[in-house]
């Protein structure tokens, strides 16, 4: 019985959810391609209506931020009726559950948007967040902190478990109002509650995984002063030092200032010195190995709580590669062949792997035809792209893009544009041109087609031979491109060639 034993093999279905994101800065509408294991966004929309600015002063939401929301709220109902979503999930976080007139605003709310609207308490919020990092991470062992316009919700995270959280009141709208808009005494409003948070004595040595738009402005700046080659915002990671060195450097920005700034939000240069400041005293406060982007939140946390439990355990990555195969491969039948066939050389007597190396293999082995449709001379530079630029999860940036190169090596790519093999180890290069030789074997014995791969061995000899193992009903296979292709892998793995018949 094989990993992927009950794999449906037809395209996945088009059953759009939405979720609707009701935040003390912003209110989002995403819609994503149904309630998946790794669900992919098609449509999002935020307004930044402000709900929360005033709060801690008045004890109440702003009026003309109610009037933006809600008419915000009747067009994301629109849309999703436009887009057929047959579900539409809805959250408000802190600006609803603490305002005095909150209760009224989500009576109103519902309204706008024709569906019911869950107020989180602060716990949920912690908790829907770091679901959404172990969703997208599931690896992730450290803390996972959410900044909203409001709070702050932190919650320690190791084994896809969740331990520890806390919510402090410190998202930049709220500060702003508690320091009447000035960064020092914000700063030291920061410094007392992280002084008194002993959440953040679990870091040291550990990461921290940062979810929310004011930090993701903060990640999409470093990486466009460090020239970072791969534009994907989730799992860029920065080092402690840089990024304490862009927080602090940005906390001392006025918004003025920050509205020229390329790579940031317009509507974001406001809060985002504050956003700046509450990372850089984390940091300070804390002793963090690393910081690490997720996009996947509390919304994409709610979503993977509703999966079922099966699903939840799936493999992130692998879910979005099969749906690529189900959708783009001329056979994901022969996708899956293709993992299998590559078990023969791999492992046990074969070559040695990791098993994170394994995983990704087998990633390689269901991406490997996406580019067919494409003309011959652009296949490896669409695939290249297609699996570099793609909305997957669980997979940092080195493994993804020895992903993205082994497949563009399969389909006969010379050079990778933009420097992307900078972020590759020598080892993952060498495993992306063998896997890649190991495909072009397999491809010009089955035409991509189910059914042959099965039939035909490919094993290790103790006598330094690569053997290729055909059933004498087979033996019309053999020809010069077949006998070139084996002796090219053969080369490159150091071996001899062998064809036996029977």
């Amino acid at each position: 019985m094989t990993w992927h034993t009950g794999f449906r093999t037809e395209p996945p279905s088009y059953r759009p959810v939405a979720v609707v994101d009701i935040g003390s800065n912003s209110v989002r509408l995403v819609v994503y391609d149904g309630l998946r294991r790794s669900p992919s966004p098609v449509f999002n929309e935020k307004i930044l209506c402000g709900l929360g600015k005033g709060v801690a002063i008045t004890g109440k939401l702003n009026e003309a931020a109610i009037v933006r929301a809600l008419a915000a709220l009747r067009r994301f109902r629109a849309l999703a009726k436009q887009i057929g979503c047959k579900e539409v999930f809805a959250v408000a976080t802190a600006a609803a559950r603490e305002a005095s007139n909150g209760e009224d605003f989500v009576d109103k709310a519902e309204k706008a948007l024709g569906a019911g609207i869950s107020v989180l308490t602060g716990k949920e919020e912690a908790r829907f967040a770091a679901l959404g990092v172990i969703a997208g991470i599931p690896d992730a062992d450290g803390v996972a902190g959410d900044l909203g316009g409001g709070s702050l919700e932190l919650i320690d995270i190791k084994d896809g478990k969740l331990n520890d959280g806390v919510t402090l009141p410190l998202g930049p709208l709220r500060l702003m109002d508690m320091s009447g808009n000035d960064m020092d005494r914000a700063r030291g409003i920061v410094d007392e509650y992280f002084s008194k948070t002993d959440i953040l004595s679990h870091l040291q040595g550990r990461s921290f995984y940062a979810v929310g738009g004011a930090w993701r402005n903060l990640a999409r700046m470093h990486m466009a002063h460090a020239h970072y080659p791969l534009h994907v915002l989730h799992q860029y990671t920065m080092t402690r030092s840089q990024a304490a060195g862009i927080s602090e450097l940005v906390a001392g920005l006025s918004a003025a200032a920050l509205k020229d700034v390329k790579d940031v939000s317009k509507s974001r240069s406001e809060t985002l010195p504050y956003g700046a400041m509450v990372l850089e005293r984390l940091l300070h406060h804390s002793k963090a190995q690393d910081v690490v982007c997720s996009v996947y939140g509390v919304r994409e946390g709610y979503l993977y709580a509703r999966l079922p439990r099966k699903k939840m355990r799936s493999d992130a990555l692998l879910a979005s590669c099969w749906d690529f195969a189900r959708r783009y491969a001329r056979s994901p039948e022969h996708e899956l062949e293709l993992c299998d066939w590559t078990d023969q050389v791999f492992g046990g007597k074969g070559l040695s792997e990791s098993e994170e190396e394994q995983r990704l293999r087998y990633a390689a082995c269901l991406l490997a035809d996406i580019g067919w449709r494409a003309h011959p001379d652009y296949r490896a530079d669409r695939s290249l792209g297609m699996i570099s630029q793609a909305a997957f999860v669980g997979v940092d940036h080195p493994g993804r893009v020895f992903l993205a190169l082994t497949v563009f090596y399969r389909y006969e790519g010379e050079v990778m544009k933009d420097d992307l093999t900078r972020l590759l180890d020598e080892r993952a290069m060498e495993r992306a041109h063998l896997l890649s030789s190991i495909f072009r074997l397999a491809y010009i014995l089955s035409a991509a087609m189910p059914g042959m791969l099965p039939r035909i061995g490919l094993r290790l000899s103790g006598s330094k031979e690569l053997v290729l193992i055909l059933p004498k009903k087979l033996a019309d296979l053999m020809g010069e491109r077949v006998e070139k292709r084996l002796a090219s892998l053969a080369f490159e793995m150091g071996r001899t060639p062998r064809v036996q018949i029977g």
